[in-house]
């Protein structure tokens, strides 16, 4: 048997096809009115489901962000959270490589060599700056942060603090190195959301960092055959493909423009969404299999998109009533604003509203 995890590769050229659609069922116990005297401010959750930017062409201008950005900053977030994996999580997966992979996550050598801290360090050091962080942070400051980011797998972050600094502070010092330094810059060329939206947006803000929710430690299933296990769920995709392609071609032609607000509208809209779930999961729960490989990626599905949300629940855990932006990809949107919504104290904002 071995551990399989879909390639980050497979799981982009197939993400269009990626969302839930399960049948509720009348719980037991009806857990919705537990916090109807709640007392002090709910929280409010606002889930941007996202297209991958890394699939635009190389000429793509992250100007034609900026509506989107304008409308997201609107809403004010306090906590802004991005679907990449986070330190604790990499860590994890090279100390276990025989199970998660080498490349699960990007390598952090060239950090730990100008830092001289291990991911566990860089991260407590991080965390304990991060506590006492001034409203007025000084370029120093910035740097070290920005290098202990980096060296604890979260670079998103470090682009925020780089971002906030004045053109002629972005240089070597505090633990940044000429190859840190390169890096960060190569950063801000990145056509990632986490990057072209989220860091942005939070540096935009004010805020210190953004925060990694991802998930991959449960979506790993041990198969005998994991060609076998890639030709079942790409055949039971292919079955609701059709019924996708309509959108698909709506958002292609969209993602050309010089404004991108049309387009995530579009990426958002409830109707599109639940076409995107169909095609995804109904087929693959239906799709004949002796093996039930179709039917087992569903349930790692499922358990990334709760580890997931859980992640972000622990980001404002000890802030209640905060303002919470999550970007993700468009197909773990339904299950977010789904699972999310039940979480006590907490309300989904309508992204519709918001992007209009």
């Amino acid at each position: 048997m071995r551990n399989i995890r879909v390639p980050h590769r497979l799981a982009a050229c197939l993400l269009p096809l990626f969302a839930f659609a399960s049948t509720p069922v009348s719980a037991q116990v009806d857990l919705t009115s537990l916090d109807r005297d709640m007392a002090g401010p709910r929280a409010q959750v606002l889930v941007l489901g996202t297209i991958h930017l890394r699939g635009l062409p190389p000429g793509f201008n992250p100007a034609a962000l900026d509506p989107v950005l304008d409308k997201l900053a609107a809403f004010r977030p306090e906590i802004i959270t991005i679907e990449d994996e986070n330190g604790e999580e990499c860590d994890l997966a090279a100390r276990h490589a025989a199970r998660y992979g080498a490349d699960y996550c990007e390598p952090v050598a060239a950090a730990r060599a100008a830092t001289g801290l291990d991911v566990p360090a860089a991260m407590e050091e991080a965390r304990q700056l991060l506590k006492a962080w001034p409203a007025h942070p000084t370029p120093q400051g910035r740097r070290r942060l920005a290098a202990l980011f980096l060296a604890s797998y979260d670079s998103a972050s470090a682009y925020v603090q780089w971002v906030q600094l004045a053109p002629g502070e972005r240089r070597s010092g505090d633990g940044l190195d000429a190859a840190l330094v390169a890096q960060l810059e190569k950063l801000g060329k990145r056509n990632d959301e986490s990057y072209q939206i989220a860091a942005r947006l939070a540096a935009r803000l004010g805020l210190a960092r953004v925060h990694a929710v991802d998930n991959h430690t449960g979506d790993l299933a041990e198969v005998p055959d994991i060609k076998a296990f890639v030709r079942e769920i790409e055949a039971a995709w292919a079955q609701g493909g059709a019924t996708f392609e309509p959108r698909k071609k709506r958002e292609e032609a969209l993602s050309g423009a010089s404004d991108l607000l049309p387009l995530y509208r579009a990426v958002n809209e409830p109707e599109g969404l639940r076409a995107l779930a169909e095609a995804n999961v109904v087929p693959a729960l239906r799709a004949q299999s002796k093996a039930g490989y179709p039917q087992i990626w569903v349930a790692g599905w499922e358990i990334r998109n709760l580890r997931m949300v859980a992640n972000i629940r622990e980001t404002f855990r000890e802030r209640p009533g905060a303002r919470v932006l999550t970007v993700v990809g468009a197909s773990h949107k339904p299950w977010f604003d789904s699972w999310l919504g039940q979480l006590q104290g907490v309300d989904i904002v309508d992204v519709q509203k918001v992007l209009k």
